[in-house]
């Protein structure tokens, strides 16, 4: 009987930790290039709703042409990402999220 309990505990386990995992990242792909894909969209919002100037579009539109090339230097030398490229990219990625919102957000019109 008690082995029984705890065989149902630890099943329960087992299938509740993915799940509490999925909802804490508020079941966003995880991973380079699914936050690279959703500046991408944040960037093209901020074009249709008129908030970036076409300066500001191009800075961003570089910053991300830039991330791109470093990813794919770093997945060519074999063995895919590592600690340190990941960590990298992540903080370049940081930075460019921090401009996509500053940009959004400075009141500028585009002409």
């Amino acid at each position: 009987m008690f082995a029984r309990h705890v065989i149902a505990a630890a099943l329960g386990l087992t299938i509740a930790a993915p799940l509490a995992a999925a909802a804490a990242t508020g079941n966003h792909p995880r991973g380079i290039n699914a936050r690279e894909h959703r500046q991408a969209m944040r960037i093209r919002d901020g074009v249709e709703d008129r908030e970036l100037t076409k300066a500001e579009l191009d800075k961003l539109r570089a910053d991300e042409a830039a991330i791109r090339a470093e990813e794919r230097v770093y997945r060519k030398s074999g063995g895919g990402l590592n600690n340190a490229e990941r960590k990298d990219l992540e903080k370049d990625l940081n930075k460019t999220s921090r401009e996509i919102y500053r940009f959004k957000h400075n009141n500028r019109e585009p002409k």
